[in-house]
Order: structure tokens, then C-alpha cells, then sequence
């Protein structure tokens, strides 16, 4: 059995990048940081900071470049995807990306609702752009 699954929550590191491919599918290229907090051995607080390259396909980049800008949180949901080339000197070079299947639009720091509720789940889309829960279709909320 294989399994090839990435779960990431972080904020973007720029604005996403919408551009097409020849059939006119909508592709969107976006980096993500993701933080890390954890104490040393010697009891002092460490922070890491890993930078994730990630694409979205169709809907999901056309929404993802809609609503999100540098600095926004984002959880994504995807696939390991290894990339290599041989770059302008010769020199033969390689990476590896996320490709995002799904998202979640994350609070902005905001608090939650009166009522105990977040908005998380309100900004649910599936690889084909559509909502995953039945609510206002007009938009989108934060």
C-alpha cells in the first residue's frame, strides 16, 4: 500500500500566481510558511520555519488566488509531488512541491463566533471548487 498525503497549515509567503495552461486550465503557485515551536535541551524556546512550495489546479487555484494574499492562513490538504530540471548552468536540480487538493480558508486571527462556533468550515472546497457544506454559495466568508 502506498500513501501519499500532506496536511499543512500556515500562512502564505506571497500573493499566488493564477496563469493557465493551453486547454485554459487555471493553475496557482503559492508558498507557505509553516512554524514549528519547541523547547531544546537546555530549556531555551526554538522556532523553525519550513517554506512549501504548493499548486493548485482548476477552482481551487482560481479561489485560492481570489481570496488569499501574502500573510493569510490557509490549511491545505494534498500530494507530494517531485519536481527535476536541469537548470541554466548545467547543473541538474530538484524539489518538492504540494499539490493542494483541497482547502480551508483559516481565521485571520479573529476570534470566534458569540455562539462558540469558527468559521472554518464555511470556506470548505473540494478539488472541483464546490463547497462542501450547503451554505451561501454567493460567498465565501473569512
Amino acid at each position: 500500500m502506498n500513501v501519499n498525503k500532506v496536511f499543512l497549515a500556515g500562512n502564505l509567503t506571497r500573493d499566488p500566481e493564477l496563469s493557465y495552461t493551453p486547454n485554459q486550465t487555471a493553475v496557482c503557485s503559492f508558498g507557505l510558511a509553516v512554524n514549528r515551536r519547541w523547547k531544546g535541551s537546555d530549556g531555551q524556546q526554538r522556532d523553525e520555519t519550513c517554506f512549501v512550495d504548493c499548486t493548485a489546479f482548476g477552482n481551487l487555484g482560481t479561489n485560492i488566488n481570489k481570496y488569499c494574499g501574502r500573510g493569510k492562513p490557509l490549511f491545505v490538504e494534498g500530494r507530494l509531488n517531485f519536481e527535476s530540471w536541469t537548470a541554466k548552468d548545467g547543473t541538474k536540480r530538484s524539489k518538492h512541491k504540494v499539490i493542494v487538493e483541497s482547502f480551508q480558508f483559516l481565521p485571520d486571527g479573529q476570534k470566534t463566533t458569540d455562539s462558540g462556533e469558527d468559521n472554518r468550515s464555511l470556506g470548505d472546497i473540494n478539488e472541483d471548487g464546490a463547497p462542501y457544506n450547503q451554505g451561501p454559495s454567493d460567498e465565501i466568508p473569512f
